[in-house]
């Protein structure tokens, strides 16, 4: 399994700061072109957060560099991949192990991951831009859309706008896997789009698309 660049989430969060120093940005001019909130920026840098892979891409095209720079993951070759074989890694710090089943063809636009989720999971809110689609594979987990909670067992799907606030979590004691489809190709925002950590939350969400 692949993790983050470095052996912790503070690591992650140095080379986030050292990134964001060499290009003059304070955190606040950060906040403005990622459309991640100041504060939960903050939490990244000091390594109290950690980041879903959509933040991630966020925070990397206002620094000015790919979400590689924060995570390394396996090239893959063709669009087909074998169950045994697929490509497999995690962000330093979460719980999270992401099975990659989308391919990296030039033009593409959507992502797409298998998530492992184990229980107690619980994601940070996030509001974006364009829409994601969840569908449950095992286990269960409770989707929170716009204030409205969802409980999604195997073969439930949703499908929502990233407009609306959303989060998840994995309130039981088993396992879950969800198949997750979006898009991760991000324009750098203008101040708009913010993501703001719920209390208590471990601060990693679903790989966010622009949605």
């Amino acid at each position: 399994m692949l993790t983050a660049n470095g052996d912790s989430v503070s690591t992650l969060g140095a080379r986030m700061r050292k990134q964001r120093h060499r290009l003059s940005l304070t955190l606040q001019q950060l906040g403005e072109a990622s459309g991640v909130s100041v504060g939960y920026l903050s939490q990244v840098e000091r390594g109290r957060a950690t980041p879903s892979l959509g933040t991630l891409s966020q925070i990397a095209v206002a620094l000015q560099v790919d979400v590689s720079f924060f995570i390394h993951t396996p090239k893959t070759q063709d669009s087909l991949t074998r169950a045994a074989e697929r490509p497999r890694f995690a962000v330093s710090g979460s719980s999270i192990e992401y099975e990659k089943i989308g391919a990296d063809f030039p033009g593409h636009e959507l992502s797409s991951y298998i998530m492992n989720v184990p229980p107690g999971y619980a994601s940070e809110e996030v509001v974006h831009e364009g829409e994601e689609v969840i569908y449950i594979l095992e286990g269960e987990i409770a989707q929170v859309v716009d204030g409205g909670e969802h409980i999604m067992r195997p073969g439930d799907s949703l499908h929502y706008l990233g407009s609306s606030p959303h989060s998840w979590s994995n309130k039981t004691d088993r396992p879950a896997r969800v198949l997750w489809v979006g898009r991760m190709q991000y324009e750098q925002a203008a101040g708009a789009n913010r993501i703001r950590p719920n209390e208590g939350a471990v601060a990693t969400a679903f790989a966010s698309s622009r949605p």
